[in-house]
Formats: structure tokens, C-alpha cells, sequence
């Protein structure tokens, strides 16, 4: 099955109307939050390098090690990061974890062990098998990737905490889902599951006034 790409705001909006049509229990939803705005990084290895960087850290302290990484390696290509000498990378605020996922992603693109381009055209299912094969690659990184870098429609974060405190709400839930529970909760919506995610994030925004950045399962989210 072909992947639905989110290219533009167009399709975003085309979309959230196509997930609604398909549940009306995003009407509410869509109500308190209006259309939320597309947001796209860039893809490659580049892009799943950001995510890396940013696993386990504040937003601030994130932005900082990407910064200094990407202006260290400037063009920022797998080869000068498979090749580059950890001591290099740790001086730049990454850590050893780190330092070794960005080099084993940098082998398997090099090496063509994974094409980071073909993935953009797989199902959901079969694009998170792909990228979570990769060292240092969770299901959570792998869909942040799948959402923000490559615009996939169908990329489901089961296991964000701002995710799982808007579904809560949204749909009066007794406790916050745990990822597992996310997963059944979104069954109803595919192929749209990541344009869900983006109407959640925009309703965790309305509802505790401030923007949510993806957060991992051992980060905090406002309750």
C-alpha cells in the first residue's frame, strides 16, 4: 500500500477533513483547535540525525548540541559522521549513546543497508520496522521521523506523553493510555493517524496554553 504524503498545508487541511469524515469524534476536537499548521524538518540522515540529537533532552539543550553538531559538519554528510572521531562528537555535547547511534546510521546508509528514501513510500507499519532497525532508533524517533521529516499521514507516536494526556482529554478518558492503549485508540482512524497526532498536539496547545514538543516516554508533560 502506498503511503499518503502530507507535501503541503493543502494536504494537511484536505486530510483533517478526511479523519473527521471518518470519526466525527474529531469534531469537538477540530473545534477547539482550528486547522493546526504543517510542520516539516528535513528528511535524510540529516533529519533523523536532529531527532537523535534531541532524544532525552529539553528543548534548549537539544537546539544547542544540534547547532554545534551541524556547523561542525557542514556539509552534514553520513561519511564525515561515519568517519568522524568520537572524542570530536563528545566535545560537541553528544553522548556516547548518541555518538554511537549517528555513526551506525551513518554505516547502514553508507554501507546501503537502509535507503532513507524509500521508506518515504512504505505503509506506516512497514517504514517503522525499517527505521527502528537502525541502532539507536526507537519507535518513538522513528515516528517523529516519519511525521515531521517525511510528511507521513499514517505515522502513529503511540508512546508521546503530550499525545497521550490530549487523548485523555479529548475523549474523557479515566487515566492517560499508555502506548499499547494508544495504539487500539487509533485503529479507527487509519490511514490518518499522523493528522490525529497533529489535531492532538494542536490540542494540547488550546488546552494547557503552550506548545507541546514531542515528548519521549521518561520526559514530563503538564497534566
Amino acid at each position: 500500500m502506498t503511503a499518503h504524503i502530507i507535501h503541503t498545508q493543502a494536504d494537511l487541511e484536505t486530510a483533517v477533513g478526511l479523519l473527521i469524515k471518518q470519526d466525527p469524534r474529531w469534531e469537538p476536537v477540530f473545534a477547539k483547535t482550528g486547522m493546526p499548521g504543517l510542520r516539516r524538518r528535513e528528511a535524510g540522515y540529516a533529519g533523523l540525525c536532529a531527532i537523535v540529537c534531541g532524544q532525552q533532552l529539553s528543548t534548549a539543550s537539544a537546539a544547542a548540541i544540534r547547532a554545534r553538531l551541524f556547523a561542525a559538519f557542514d556539509p552534514f554528510h553520513h561519511d564525515a559522521l561515519r568517519l568522524a572521531r568520537p572524542d570530536r562528537l563528545a566535545r560537541l555535547g553528544l553522548s556516547r549513546p548518541k555518538i554511537k547511534a549517528i555513526k551506525e546510521i551513518a554505516k547502514a546508509v553508507a554501507k546501503q543497508h537502509v535507503d532513507l528514501d524509500a521508506i518515504a513510500a512504505m505503509d506506516a507499519d512497514k517504514a517503522h520496522e525499517a527505521l527502528t532497525a537502525l541502532h539507536g532508533v526507537g519507535p518513538w524517533t522513528a515516528d517523529i521521523y516519519l511525521l515531521f521529516c517525511l510528511g507521513h499521514a499514517d505515522a502513529w507516536p503511540a508512546g508521546d506523553l503530550a499525545l497521550q494526556e490530549a487523548a485523555r482529554i479529548a475523549f474523557g478518558l479515566k487515566a492517560r493510555p499508555d502506548a499499547k492503549k494508544m495504539v487500539a485508540l487509533a485503529e479507527a482512524w487509519r490511514p490518518w493517524r499522523g493528522v490525529a497526532a497533529h489535531l492532538l498536539w494542536a490540542y494540547y496547545a488550546a488546552i494547557k496554553r503552550r506548545d507541546p514538543v514531542p515528548a519521549q516516554p521518561n520526559s514530563k508533560v503538564a497534566k
